[in-house]
């Protein structure tokens, strides 16, 4: 049976690892994983996590099941970071555990889909993996543009998908710093995006993946609060994968808005359903540390800390690459600077990224995509002057 098989493509990302991992050059430069890095270039553990675990080891006395809604203080203690004020919103928000963000969008589409959900409207460039669980899920992925070409938004786009969209269509919108672009929608943006979606039957599907490395906590979920005041329904993806540093760990979280509070009972048992069917039980032990680090001050603090550094360092490479602007042109890069997050895509051709790669040990994604996390002091100077080289 398993002879009728066809191979699939390598992924993209995977053989580019493979290739950096391969490259003998001593100053040779990784923009492609999608991990934060220190400038130092390590992607190291939080201090607040290292407490938390060390915690978990001291005080944990049983590794049995939790059930498919996994841990429900972790769940239950990032609800204020993410809804804010009166998180459970007059207790029409539940939520459960799930393996990493992925597992939440999952979740959250093949949830919709049960309901009758049929289409996804989807701003692209987007995170890979989105249009792949569309389609494996064998919804219809319909996509519209996100970004305009002086790396901003594209509002009219997804008011259009809105306004025209009805019953069984979602709108997958991310939280904050856009992955791949870092072009995030402003707050005058997210009111007119929450008030068109207010009036229309498209349901919003919410990813929130980098909270945090954007602009602050409270900032980056500033917009998906405004949608959640103005909308009956919603899905959220949450991932702590980046903000925590939890990457191998797999951590992420699935809430949903309902109309009434007591339309909950049966939406959840349909996600316990479909959980049980699909992982059966969420993996403790990052969603754990993570309860352990939001239930303790002094743990809250330091992780904060280690967020507001790692946002700085981001910030202060997005402002040395916009200073270059002049220097490279073609490139746009002074938008980098009002872009944020781990992301940002130069249009940079194919023979352009080859060449980075080939004569200076550069390695990006095909699609332009940089991590800008990759880059620090000892090599920002060496990429701005290979981008010029191959701009020139």
């Amino acid at each position: 049976m398993l002879d009728a098989l066809q191979a699939q493509p390598a992924d993209a990302l995977l053989a580019l690892i493979k290739l950096h991992a391969a490259d003998p050059r001593d100053d040779k430069i990784d923009l492609g994983v999608g991990v934060y890095r220190t400038g130092d270039g390590a992607t190291p553990v939080f201090k607040a996590i290292k407490g938390a675990e060390q915690r978990l080891v001291d005080e944990q006395d049983s590794k049995s099941y939790l059930g498919p809604e996994g841990d429900g203080g972790f769940v239950s203690g990032l609800m204020p970071y993410i809804f804010g004020e009166n998180p459970e919103r007059g207790g029409r928000i539940a939520g459960m555990q799930t393996p990493g963000g992925t597992g939440a969008v999952r979740l959250a589409l093949a949830l919709a889909q049960k309901a009758g959900a049929r289409r996804v409207h989807l701003g692209t460039p987007s995170w890979p993996n989105h249009a792949q669980i569309v389609s494996d899920l064998g919804l219809e992925t319909v996509p519209f543009d996100h970004a305009l070409p002086d790396g901003t938004a594209n509002l009219d786009a997804v008011l259009r998908v809105i306004r025209e969209g009805g019953e069984g269509e979602l709108v997958l919108l991310h939280g904050c710093c856009h992955n791949p672009t870092g072009i995030d929608y402003t707050d005058e943006q997210w009111r007119a995006i929450a008030d068109a979606l207010a009036d229309s039957a498209v349901l919003p599907v919410l990813d929130i993946a980098y909270q945090g490395l954007g602009h602050g906590m409270e900032e980056d979920a500033a917009g998906i609060r405004t949608v959640i005041d103005a909308v009956p329904e919603a899905l959220v993806a949450y991932s702590c994968d980046k903000n925590f540093g939890l990457y191998r760990d797999r951590v992420g979280a699935f809430y949903v808005l309902a109309k009434e509070a007591g339309d909950l009972d049966a939406i959840m048992s349909n996600a316990n359903m479909l959980a049980r069917a699909t992982w059966s039980m969420p993996p403790d032990h990052g969603g754990a540390a993570v309860r352990i680090v939001v239930e303790d001050k002094d743990l809250t603090r330091d992780w904060l800390g280690e967020l507001d550094d790692m946002r700085e360092r981001m910030r202060g490479v997005r402002e040395r690459l916009a200073a270059a602007d002049g220097d490279i042109p073609g490139l746009n890069l002074s938008a980098l600077a009002d872009q944020n997050g781990l992301f940002a895509v130069l249009p940079l051709s194919s023979d352009q990224i080859a060449a980075l790669r080939k004569d200076h040990g550069i390695y990006m994604a095909g699609s332009g995509r940089i991590n800008v996390a990759g880059l620090h002091r000892g090599n920002i100077d060496k990429f701005i002057a290979a981008l010029a080289t191959v701009a020139g």
